[in-house]
């Protein structure tokens, strides 16, 4: 063989080895990792291939219900069908399978495809949509629609190779049982999705209560007491295939259920109370105005019915209202638009709670009992003339009536006022003549916040208003924040587009609109002027002259109850404040309100009333509204209950709210005709309960009485 073919035969052989290695060391790489995977690490494998073929699945507790004094329920819940979408498997859909597939659940759901995208989109990602987007766990089938139909749930049920991933379940929602066809919305109040920010705060505080489909309250109740009601979420480990099919359960941890709330609310009461409310205002509605020369808006109203002897919440309604099933399964934009629109009377407003109206005459009882504690006396003898001229303007009595001399009962029986222009106007003078001293001593005053006016009342409702109390103070504040407005105003030339008196008003307002002048301490002493209270405030201070001058904090809730029917927790009476009166004042206008029911200006709607067994104090007011028609109050009393009734633009107290105030009054005691009959009466009784419903070992309710 010659020396070249040797020397190629050797690098042949050479090469040969090479590929050998090359191969030996590629096999052992393999064996090493195959060793690895199976043997070291293989534990740790396992459990993540266990991981992604099971998902956990949210199981959304039943939220507590709510009930009325008697047990009776007020929110429960139903079953409703509810159409989620899987979006695992949405993604695996080509691009045009995954836009048919949602433009058919939006038809079978009737919503916009637009609509059902963005609720598939989780929060925080691109091209999210606040309110909008998925908060919940990314394996969970999300929700596109609530409270279905059963047909549209049976479509997608029987149709699923037309809806893959589309899944039909039953959820748990609010229903509202209605006892005796009450309404009660704003003192239940509604619920609602739970925002991402809320959501994001769960997260960050370890509360396991909220998810991402989780439900939250938002007024009333259902928001004050939130945390109690809405349980704790279940979860459901599920098995799934490949294309994240579930293929069966895994495991399951049970949701808890809410607790049940017992509220001071009596359905009964409740629906007297409301459809007195609802008929005065129809009639008013129907009625002229003697004044206007044409019929009463009668716009809005309020009904509020507390215990006196505790301060809690026996009835309340206000008008306009809303049906709080409108919530249920989500609330369209038009019925939301309409429910925050002035056009249809912002219906979402409680004006028990958060409506503001000036109080006219039934603020008397309290200016009196102002001038009782500083220097005026029981046997005070002042002029009832038709008008009281302060400067150059003449304050006028009601329809300019005069009554010569009387004291201070005779006054509230008459509702007199020129007698309280009077104790207004001397106090003044005696204080505060230096119309910019807005330290200047104001007995008013001060005895108007005594009784907690100009601040709320602490009821456990969210959202209440405080209330104003226009004194020195609040009018230079006020002055300080529409100076410059009204001083532009008043710079510029008049034009047709303004009037002469608001050219006027806003020229003097530039110079002097922070001075407490004469003028406004006579307004003031008959709550008329800038001076707001809500019907709740003065319900409030009604029930303290009642129980003898304590001030409590209404509360609409009684007790938390454990699905198991163990009560939890007591919500008891909360006393804010003693009033600084002695009781001999208290009385001696207690005795006055008397008078005001059987011979004053509440004494026409009460003839025949047996107030011998039942006695009702009561005083009127009539509020005027500059560029609108009177608001009607009565507010009134017995030593159990406070009644109070507002209308606003419906005329004279009496006249407005006069007869369902009485037909309030023999509901709660039973009367009938002339004859006090207490088995009739509302609550059995007469009297609030002092005692929770009865509950059983397993938590249901022991039910009222037939009848009750």
């Amino acid at each position: 063989m010659s020396a070249p073919t040797t020397a190629r035969s050797t690098r042949s052989r050479l090469r040969l080895v090479v590929v050998q290695v090359l191969a030996f060391s590629l096999f052992a790489t393999l064996f090493v990792r195959l060793y690895y995977l199976q043997v070291i690490g293989g534990d740790a494998y396992q459990a993540q291939a266990a991981n992604q073929s099971v998902r956990d699945i949210v199981v959304q507790p039943q939220r507590g219900l709510i009930l009325d004094s008697q047990g009776r329920p007020l929110v429960a819940n139903r079953t409703s069908w509810v159409i989620s979408v899987d979006r695992t498997l949405l993604g695996k859909l080509d691009e045009g399978s995954r836009t048919e597939l949602v433009r058919r659940v939006a038809v079978v759901v009737g919503e916009k495809p637009a609509d059902v995208e963005a609720s598939l989109v989780t929060c925080g990602d691109p091209g999210s949509v606040k309110d909008v987007c998925w908060n919940g766990s990314p394996y969970q089938p999300v929700p596109v629609a609530s409270d279905v139909s059963k047909d549209v749930a049976l479509r997608v049920l029987e149709q699923p190779e037309d809806y893959p991933g589309v899944v039909a379940a039953q959820q748990s929602v609010r229903s509202y049982p209605r006892p005796f066809g009450i309404n009660l919305a704003h003192v239940l109040g509604y619920l609602s999705p739970v925002t991402e920010d809320e959501y994001d705060l769960a997260v960050d505080k370890d509360d396991e209560s909220l998810n991402g489909a989780s439900v939250v309250g938002r007024a009333g109740v259902e928001k004050q007491y939130d945390e109690w009601l809405r349980g704790l979420p279940g979860y459901r480990r599920v098995a799934v295939d490949s294309m994240g099919r579930v293929l069966g359960d895994d495991s399951t941890v049970e949701s808890t259920p809410g607790d049940t709330l017992v509220t001071s609310i009596d359905a009964k009461v409740q629906a007297v109370v409301e459809k007195q409310l609802a008929e005065r205002i129809a009639t008013q509605r129907a009625t002229v105005d003697p004044v206007t020369g044409r019929k009463f808006e009668a716009d809005s109203g309020a009904a509020v019915v507390l215990d006196a002897k505790t301060g809690r919440v026996v009835a309340m309604a206000s008008q306009p209202t809303y049906d709080p099933d409108v919530w249920t399964g989500g609330i369209s934009e038009k019925e939301l638009q309409r429910l925050y629109s002035e056009e249809a009377g912002t219906p979402l407003l409680s004006r028990a709670t958060q409506g503001q109206f000036a109080p006219g005459s039934t603020w008397k009882p309290f200016m009196t009992a102002g001038a009782l504690t500083n220097g005026y006396s029981m046997d005070t003898v002042l002029p009832c003339s038709s008008g009281f001229q302060v400067g150059n303007r003449v304050f006028k009595n009601h329809e300019s009536a005069a009554e010569g001399n009387i004291g201070f009962a005779r006054a509230l029986e008459v509702s007199c006022n020129t007698f309280f222009y009077r104790i207004g106007y001397d106090f003044w003078q005696r204080f505060g003549s230096d119309p910019a001293d807005i330290n200047a001593k104001d007995p008013l005053v001060a005895i108007a916040k005594e009784f907690g006016f100009g601040s709320r009342t602490g009821i456990d409702l969210p959202g209440e208003a405080p209330g104003r109390i226009a004194d020195r103070r609040w009018k230079q504040a006020y002055y300080e924040s529409q100076k410059g407005y009204y001083c532009d105003l008043a710079s510029l030339p008049q034009d047709d587009r303004t009037s002469d008196f608001v050219y006027t008003f806003a020229r003097e307002f530039c110079l002097e609109g922070n001075l407490y002048r004469a003028g406004d301490a006579v307004n003031f002493s008959i709550g008329q002027g800038d001076t707001i209270v809500t019907p709740l405030q003065l319900a409030r201070a009604y029930a303290a002259l009642s129980n003898g001058g304590t001030l409590y904090a209404p509360t609409v809730a009684k007790a938390i109850v454990s699905p198991e029917g163990k009560v939890l927790r007591r919500i008891a009476p909360r006393k804010v404040a003693k009033v600084d009166v002695p009781q001999k004042y208290i009385d001696f206008i207690d005795s006055a309100l008397q008078g005001v029911t059987s011979v004053g200006t509440m004494a026409w709607k009460m003839g025949g009333f047996p107030l011998d067994q039942v006695t009702v104090r009561s005083k009127t007011g009539s509020a005027e509204v500059y560029g609108k028609q009177s608001t009607g109050w009565v507010a009134s009393y017995t030593k159990d209950y406070v009644v109070v009734m507002m209308i606003s633009q419906a005329g004279t107290g009496s006249g407005s709210t006069g007869d369902g105030i009485r037909a309030i009054w023999e509901a709660l005691y039973g009367v009938e005709g002339e004859a006090v009959r207490p088995a009739r009466a509302a609550t059995p009784g007469t009297l609030p309960p002092t005692k929770l419903p009865q509950f059983l070992k397993d938590g249901s309710i022991m039910p009222p009485a037939v009848g009750e």
